[in-house]
């Protein structure tokens, strides 16, 4: 953000603009880090899909269920119903699934494992039913995933699958996704007391400790997220 642009940024509580602008930076830094899928064997490649779904497949749904369940506005009740619906309406899970066993990558107990800590983290913070913070958490997560898409479809394909519907469907309906939970955000900002940076941005930082832990396999990762807005 320019010097500019962050004098428009009031005093406490960022703006959804400066919010979406970090959390935008967040996402290019975690895709300009990712290994090239052809500079990594078969096992590194099937160890990312597979941590991916284990990390996915049993935690999505209830991540976003516990979004709904800490809005207090009925705008972002409503968006976030609009997005579970399409979830399990077409069973998203069993998508993410098909994708796995496509290209040989079922999770095993070691991948499990191998994220089991940061998961946890990104858990235990969910539970708190912080309606702001889980929003924004949320937010990174889809406008991350509708992003990563094409790297995972293209190490499924070097994998020798040729199952995209999981990439081609999240490569799209994210996008939209992403756009109705910033809305929603704005709903419940208006409702809930101030946040500071470190609290609107900590489900961020988890996330993208666990996200590096699916790509790198440092399950002992707790690396510390930049959380400030203007660097």
């Amino acid at each position: 953000m320019s010097a500019s642009a962050a004098a428009f940024v009031p005093a406490g509580e960022p703006s959804i603009a400066a919010i979406e602008a970090h959390v935008g930076r967040s996402i290019d830094d975690l895709l300009a880090s990712l290994p090239s899928p052809a500079e990594l064997s078969a096992d590194e490649r099937r160890g990312i899909i597979a941590r991916y779904t284990a990390v996915l497949e049993g935690n999505f749904i209830y991540w976003m269920t516990a979004a709904l369940l800490s809005a207090g506005s009925d705008e972002a009740r409503a968006k976030i119903v609009d997005n579970l619906l399409v979830e399990v309406r077409d069973c998203h899970p069993g998508m993410m699934r098909r994708f796995a066993i496509a290209a040989n990558a079922v999770p095993t107990d070691t991948d499990s494992q191998a994220v089991y800590d940061n998961l946890m983290s990104v858990r235990q913070f969910i539970g708190r039913l912080d309606a702001v913070p889980i929003t924004v958490t949320m937010a990174f997560f889809e406008g991350f995933i509708c992003q990563f898409m094409p790297y995972l479809a293209e190490l499924a394909e070097r994998q020798g699958s040729s199952d995209k519907e999981y990439t081609d469907v999240h490569g799209v309906c994210d996008i939209t996704h992403t756009q109705e939970l910033y809305r929603a955000l704005a709903a419940e900002m208006k409702l809930a007391p101030a946040k500071s940076e470190s609290e609107m941005f900590e489900g961020v930082g988890l996330l993208r400790t666990l996200i590096e832990s699916i790509v790198v396999n440092n399950a002992g990762s707790s690396g510390d997220a930049d959380t400030r807005l203007v660097a």
